[in-house]
């Protein structure tokens, strides 16, 4: 009984402090609502890793039909998200009181935040694809107001074109479900649930719908279109945790899916492989592309994501333990990466009100800290050794040369060669520009300094753990290794 709370409370102690943040609002001043929500985020985090060591619970929270059961489970799996989402939420909250205080209601970002951090603990913590649909749903609603949150014309535009597509996402996803739910035991999170009699193009069909309802949220072609047009106008924080961590729940839903219901044994060498593997290659390239040639800073990291999300989902296609195992490091240390990037994005602005690249040039002088941050996150994106961006990239190429793909083994590590290319070419301009402008270059806002310490401080912590994730990467990836060969498959 006592691990069953602990589950439930993990779920809605940040859901009910949302809840109370925003029923005290008029009467709390800002310095008091900041304070409330940093005890709250990090008793979450000290929370979610005390347990993170608990062996694995089930509880059944409800029970309406033995398809409709909400059920939380704590395998090794939510134990990942749910320790990764903590501390980048706990990061990324402190960083946005500097970042949100002129604004006007930051009460309402926070609200939301607290909450969004309560669901996305439920679909790490989901127990079979009916509670994780739930929380998933709830996750787009508690999100959306981060997109709106300036309540410009733009940014309103934006929030109404990533709800469109969460839905559109999402329907395809109930589809996938509906069909699974008469060739499955009750939908269960069990490594291979589908019954022996199941219909072999029923469930094939459910998986391509699985896969584009999900890859909508992970910004896999051709619905990532999303991305590039809410990111550039939600304030950096929530484009730090949208980018970071929002999109790994379409992961999430693909690996849950994949390999814990339908088995990846059962999809290898199918046309759903196949069409995986193409979407994920083409949106490695097309992503990388359009980042290269993008101007607008948070636009062009938005583009980097649509393109670095698909390496994850690129290990996942190969349908093998190493290519699991692989994608679960990338999954990590894109998190990590891309929130820093996005942080240095929100503090040149936030700083010096700068948008565009071009406008970043020189302002390295200006914002050493902030650069050199910036700089050390974009070569573990690019994958230069020792740091965490390389050890993933290492694995990805590994697996799939290893993987019996046919000449999608030999095209993928290509395709991620080339991406990296361009990764290193529209990352690493911005450092040489900031820091190396030219002998007669006049900065053009002289007066320009670092943000305040809070801003500073988990820039410095995400771009320290780009260096140590690849340098200590080894317990990770034998917990990722153990996960991947310990699923039962068909």
């Amino acid at each position: 009984m006592g691990r069953d709370i602990l589950l439930l409370l993990q779920v809605l102690f940040p859901v009910i402090a949302g809840c109370l943040l925003f029923v005290a609002a008029r009467r709390g001043n800002r310095r008091l609502q900041t304070r409330y929500v940093t005890i709250v985020l990090l008793l979450e985090a000290a929370f979610v890793i005390a347990v993170a060591f608990l062996d694995k619970t089930t509880v059944e929270c409800f029970y309406i039909t033995p398809e409709l059961r909400l059920i939380l489970c704590n395998d090794g799996l939510s134990k990942l998200f749910g320790v990764l989402v903590a501390l980048v939420w706990l990061l990324v909250g402190i960083y946005s009181f500097r970042y949100l205080k002129e604004t006007e209601k930051p009460v309402m970002f926070y609200g939301f935040y607290l909450i969004a951090l309560g669901v996305l603990q439920g679909i790490g913590l989901a127990g079979n694809l009916v509670s994780f649909y739930l929380f998933y749903e709830w996750m787009t609603l508690m999100t959306v107001p981060f997109v709106f949150y300036n309540r410009t014309k733009e940014s309103i535009r934006a929030s109404r074109k990533y709800l469109f597509y969460s839905v559109a996402g999402a329907s395809l996803v109930l589809a996938g479900i509906f069909i699974l739910a008469g060739n499955t035991d009750g939908l269960q999170f069990a490594g291979g649930a589908l019954k022996e009699t199941a219909d072999r193009t029923e469930v094939l069909l459910a998986g391509v719908l699985l896969l584009l309802g999900f890859g909508t949220k992970a910004g896999m072609f051709p619905m990532h279109g999303w991305l590039p047009t809410a990111h550039p106008v939600a304030p950096a924080p929530a484009s730090a945790v949208l980018s970071g961590v929002i999109t790994k729940a379409g992961v999430l839903g693909i690996i849950r899916s994949f390999y814990y219901v339908i088995g990846m044994d059962y999809l290898a060498g199918t046309y759903v492989q196949t069409l995986f593997l193409t979407l994920a290659l083409l949106t490695v390239f097309m992503g990388s592309m359009l980042a290269y040639k993008e101007k607008v800073l948070k636009k062009r990291l938005a583009y980097s994501t649509v393109s670095q999300v698909s390496y994850v989902l690129f290990g996942l296609a190969l349908f093998t333990p190493a290519g699991f195992a692989a994608a679960l490091l990338h999954m990590v240390f894109h998190s990590v990466i891309k929130n820093e990037l996005f942080l240095f994005a929100g503090t040149v602005i936030h700083q010096t009100g700068e948008e565009r690249v071009e406008g970043l040039r020189g302002m390295g002088r200006n914002l050493p800290v902030t650069f050199w941050c910036f700089t050390l996150a974009s070569l573990a994106l690019v994958g230069i050794p020792p740091m965490s961006g390389f050890v993933s990239k290492w694995y990805l190429a590994k697996g799939a040369l290893a993987a019996s793909v046919g000449i999608f083994s030999y095209l993928g590590p290509a395709v991620l060669l080339v991406s990296a290319l361009l990764t290193a070419g529209y990352l690493l301009s911005i450092t040489a520009d900031g820091f190396f402008p030219g002998k007669d270059f006049i900065s053009p806002m002289p007066e320009a300094k670092e943000g305040h310490v809070s801003m500073l401080v988990p820039c410095v912590i995400f771009a320290a753990a780009t260096v140590l994730l690849g340098v200590f990467s080894a317990p990770l990836y034998e917990f990722a290794t153990k996960l991947g060969t310990g699923l039962l498959v068909r």
